[in-house]
């Protein structure tokens, strides 16, 4: 914000237009993915025993989940208008949209392009896990065990 960084990490759908916001200066997103990382990033987390329990909630939930991103990303003036209207303070519409629109275009993986929102690719996953040994300090152990992380059984 002082001008004294030339490059930091950070979200591209929320920290760049945050700073843009704050500084009104222009800021350039660059994506990892536009170098071939593509990482499982955000996620929804259950525990395996609410998950066991009460698989009916986790569905109706990710099915509200996905009807709710799929709405946004067809409408996303209207989700920036709804997310100031419940809270004003939560950015400048201009921006916002900005962010709406690049979270957006990462609903979708780079092996699953045409799924719906929350969808993860198998392959994708490996490959996640695959960097996280590698560079993030994942046991190797974890290394192709990508179905203890993930699963789309509840989604719609």
């Amino acid at each position: 914000m002082t001008g004294q960084a030339d490059l930091l990490l950070g979200y591209v759908m929320d920290q760049a237009i945050k700073l843009q916001d704050a500084t009104h200066k222009d800021i350039y997103p660059i994506r990892f993915a536009d170098y071939g990382v593509n990482m499982v990033s955000s996620g929804i987390i259950v525990q395996k025993d609410y998950l066991k329990a009460h698989p009916d909630v986790v569905k109706r939930f990710l099915r509200a989940a996905t009807r709710s991103l799929e709405e946004a990303a067809k409408n996303p003036d209207a989700a920036v208008d709804a997310m100031l209207k419940a809270n004003p303070k939560s950015g400048v519409k201009e921006t916002a949209l900005v962010g709406m629109k690049n979270t957006a275009s990462l609903y979708h993986g780079p092996d699953n392009p045409k799924d719906r929102p929350l969808r993860v690719g198998a392959t994708n996953m490996d490959e996640t896990l695959a960097l996280l040994v590698e560079y993030g300090g994942l046991e190797k152990a974890s290394a192709g065990k990508a179905s203890d992380y993930y699963t789309n059984d509840f989604l719609p």
